[in-house]
């Protein structure tokens, strides 16, 4: 613990980020509800935060360079506090579209900002410890921000407060950490073609995972509500999910280094998939199966963007990880725009079944891209890998670099 105090208020600023954005995300759906938005509106709304964070990615390296990580920190969360509270003074679909779009550029700056102070923090002889407690930091965070809206209710101005006020006090920890700024990072180089060259596997699978998991996250709320959960109930839905991702992303990912990666690819999108038919055919209206449902999709499908980009690290070249890094965020942030707009519209017409049917046969038709691609090419020997599986979060090409260290084999051929 000697070794990660000074890394703490880093930490702790995280944690007030990770769970204002998760409260955000759910709460703002379901108030969207509340005031007579279309489920349509609600996926426009999704798209937008989706949006922000795509063009956030893309430009938050230019801003750490231009201005330092304690500034660039500090506009970012004064500007995404004024924009959760300025939701609760104008109540109307535009307005929030613009407002979760400048939550998603915030939000993706400061995630990077934060991740790639760590990254500049850490040590190897500290740095398993300090990815362990950030990703307990993540999903207590995360689980904890969703019964926040069950103790304080959907009506009223209190949420919203409550959102502003935590962007604003993740300023406090921050402001106390070490007082000299880490040199600035290198810029971000995306190159599509480059990336596709490398895996278009991955590629696709980065894209499928915004397809269908962020669909889920924001449209989860509102699936749960109209099968007639509590808010409650809705609460414990949505931190199903996000606790079933942990569990199996270690034993998938500990196989995935030992056979060919795709065949575990296969399996867990084939998870996912009979996860999502449970849901859609099989759960109804039942409390206790839905949660048992949804823990299930999330096992299997909050893994597969770990194993995509552990896959697309197998086929990279000395010197391209850091392109790897980067354009699978930008493609999952890709297919999460698309995601959560196109799943509303089936939502509105079909009813909320429709988003597990909906990501099941996404799916399914990953699943036979996946096949095809596996009479392809062949698979990349164990030994030869460039780097092992790495439970990786979507927040910013930083954490990737955060979670690879030192640790890279070098690659054989």
């Amino acid at each position: 613990m000697s070794q990660i105090r000074p890394l703490i208020p880093l930490l702790v600023t995280a944690g007030i980020l990770i769970g204002g954005n998760g409260l955000q995300g759910t709460f703002i759906s379901l108030r969207a509800l509340e005031e007579g938005f279309s489920t349509s509106l609600i996926g426009v709304v999704g798209a937008g935060y989706n949006i922000g964070f795509a063009l956030g990615c893309v430009y938050v390296t230019r801003m750490l360079r231009a201005i330092g990580h304690i500034r660039t920190f500090s506009a970012m969360a004064a500007i995404a506090s004024a924009a959760a509270i300025s939701m609760v003074l104008v109540i109307n679909p535009l307005m929030w579209f613009l407002m979760r779009l400048l939550a998603g550029i915030c939000f993706a700056c400061l995630f990077a900002t934060v991740e790639s102070w760590l990254n500049a923090s850490v040590t190897n002889a500290n740095r398993a410890r300090t990815l362990s407690v950030y990703r307990l930091v993540d999903l207590g965070s995360v689980t904890a921000a969703q019964y926040v809206i069950p103790g304080i209710g959907l009506e009223g101005f209190e949420l919203f407060a409550i959102i502003s006020m935590a962007l604003t006090l993740s300023l406090v920890p921050i402001s106390f950490a070490d007082r000299s700024s880490p040199v600035a990072p290198e810029a971000i180089r995306f190159d599509v073609k480059a990336l596709w060259n490398i895996s278009p596997l991955a590629t696709v699978g980065c894209i499928v995972v915004g397809l269908t998991n962020a669909a889920f996250r924001s449209l989860g709320p509102i699936y749960a509500q109209g099968i007639g959960l509590s808010v409650t109930a809705i609460a414990t839905f949505m931190s199903a999910g996000i606790i079933g991702g942990v569990v199996l992303q270690y034993p998938l990912g500990h196989y995935s280094d030992r056979i060919d990666r795709r065949l575990i690819i296969l399996i867990a999108t084939f998870g996912s998939l009979l996860a999502g038919l449970f849901l859609a055919f099989g759960a109804g209206n039942d409390e206790w199966l839905n949660f048992a449902g949804i823990f299930l999709f999330g096992a299997f499908a909050m893994p597969l963007y770990s194993l995509c980009s552990a896959h697309a690290n197998d086929h990279a070249a000395e010197g391209q990880h850091a392109l790897v890094s980067a354009g699978m965020l930008f493609f999952w942030s890709l297919g999460a725009i698309i995601g959560p707009l196109f799943a509303s519209f089936l939502l509105e017409i079909f009813g909320p079944q429709a988003l597990f049917i909906y990501t099941a046969v996404i799916l399914f038709l990953f699943m036979l891209y996946t096949l095809q691609r596996m009479t392809a090419r062949g698979p990349v020997p164990a030994g030869a890998r460039a780097m092992p599986f790495r439970n990786l979060l979507r927040t910013s090409s930083f954490f990737n670099k955060l979670a690879a260290g030192n640790n890279h084999k070098r690659k054989d051929g």
